[in-house]
């Protein structure tokens, strides 16, 4: 499981460690592993031309001290400092004895970057919030214009590390080289996208259980799936229920029960008028055309997909004493308060425009602040919350670790792609997995079939049913 902490927690352990070493040793270990990814990107450290952008703090200290490193190897030099009174003095002074050149203030950073084969970006920490000054805007903008590799120390400038917000002009950098552990920004959208492919530099933190984050991989989601056994029958690997579909959306439903039939249950049933088209496609399936609570026995439902305004449906999936995953039509037609009042576990699957609509905010502000969304969903309906989206996230309503998904292609962004989705897990929740568990896996398993079925191509939501198994054996095997 890759790990994500908070500012606070990192600082905390950074002070411990540091209490244990000599004075300048963390930083000289962070700045040997920024140098070290710079010279590996270079290729050929020797002659190359290599400017550092320089803020105030350890952040820049880090740049600077990286940067003497590649001066002594041979590269040329320049650092830019945006604070010259409040500059790191050591590495300022390691820069130095090592033939680097010294540039004061942000204005003198034009042609320097322009020319530069690698730009280091040391302009804020992990402490940065609410957007960049006007003189680091300046070069973000120059930045924009150059071809040099850009590495960010720790996080780009301009990312909140902790909720992944950004809050006007930011660093896009091509590698972020971070220390320690990964910060929660590094996972999440929109900040994940300006950080690029990230290197964790090892620090020999010491840091708690219970992190902020977590990405589940492989072998973490590969645990999680059910395996039949030798007495394994139908019932005892879950049944798990479909109510969707209308007459105007079938193939919702029909999307629902496939991804249903790939996620471990034993037999799905389904409920609703789509019958006739889900039997055609899908003759394995139960069905019936009654009410939710006449279908039989089930161990979870999936309500919603396509389900237009039948809202006497999902109320009486809501009552039933299993595990519910409720989607798509069925978000807008759930009681909260219904919610609220379950014992069984929830599961709610929106998308931003569904999870604005939720909490009465735009659709910008979901986007824009995914971390807190998601937590924000799971407190108010008392539900785990699966947030669908460029990094999907999955929040539990007691607080703990969110779950980030690591797995996805923009191929993904098709109709009823989020059908397959909410059959699988729902299929998942049957099999006797958590509410937390069941949306981590099956994000992961739908994010990998997408991947396995688009392969640089279009795609449909069938291929990514059809891909569901290629995908779970690629996990398990």
């Amino acid at each position: 499981m890759r790990t994500a902490y908070s500012v606070e927690t990192v600082r905390a352990a950074e002070r411990e460690l540091m209490a244990r070493l000599p004075e300048g040793v963390l930083m000289q270990r962070a700045a040997a592993g920024l140098a070290a990814a710079c010279a590996d990107l270079l290729g050929r450290v020797y002659g190359s031309r290599v400017v550092l952008l320089v803020g105030s703090g350890d952040n820049g200290g880090d740049a600077l001290y990286a940067g003497a490193r590649l001066a002594r190897r041979g590269a040329g030099v320049t650092a830019v400092l945006l604070a010259p009174e409040r500059t790191h003095p050591g590495g300022l002074a390691a820069l130095s004895r090592a033939g680097g050149t010294v540039l004061r203030g942000p204005e003198t950073a034009g042609e320097p970057i322009r020319r530069a084969d690698l730009v280091v970006d040391g302009i804020v920490g992990i402490g940065g919030k609410g957007g960049l000054r006007p003189d680091a805007v300046s070069l973000v903008e120059v930045l924009g214009e150059t071809r040099a590799t850009v590495v960010a120390v720790d996080l780009p400038s301009g990312v909140e590390a902790d909720t992944g917000e950004v809050r006007g002009a930011a660093v896009r950098a091509d590698v972020t080289v971070t220390f320690g552990t990964h910060k929660p920004g590094l996972l999440v959208d929109p900040a994940r996208e300006y950080a690029g492919s990230v290197r964790l530099v090892d620090l020999g933190l010491s840091l708690p259980g219970e992190a902020e984050l977590e990405a589940p991989q492989h072998a973490d989601v590969a645990a999680l799936l059910p395996v039949p056994g030798a007495e394994s029958d139908k019932y005892r690997r879950g049944v798990v229920g479909i109510a969707a579909g209308s007459a105007r959306y079938p193939g919702a439903a029909v999307l629902a029960v496939a991804g249903a039939l790939r996620g471990g249950a034993g037999a799905v049933r389904y409920v609703g008028p789509a019958g006739d088209a889900v039997i055609a496609r899908f003759p394995e399936t139960l069905v019936s055309s009654g009410s939710p609570e006449r279908a039989g026995r089930v161990q979870s439902w999936v309500v919603g997909p396509g389900a237009g305004d039948d809202a006497d449906a999902v109320a009486a999936v809501l009552k039933a004493d299993v595990p519910v995953l409720v989607d798509a039509d069925g978000l807008r037609l759930a009681d909260r308060d219904a919610v609220r009042a379950r014992r069984a576990p929830t599961l709610l699957t929106p998308h931003a425009g569904e999870a604005a609509a939720l909490l009465g905010v735009s659709r910008d502000e979901v986007d824009g602040a995914r971390l807190t969304s998601v937590r924000e969903l799971a407190e108010r309906y008392g539900a785990t919350v699966l947030l669908k989206g460029s990094t999907t996230l999955v929040a539990s309503p007691g607080g703990g670790p969110v779950r980030v998904n690591s797995t996805g292609t923009g191929w993904l962004a098709t109709a009823g792609s989020g059908d397959v989705l909410s059959g699988l897990t729902g299929s998942l929740l049957a099999a006797g997995l958590d509410a937390l568990d069941a949306g981590s896996a099956g994000a992961y398993l739908h994010g990998l079939a997408g991947r396995l079925a688009a392969a640089g191509a279009p795609i449909g939501a069938h291929d990514v049913a059809e891909a569901v198994r290629e995908a779970w054996r690629s996990v398990t095997d």
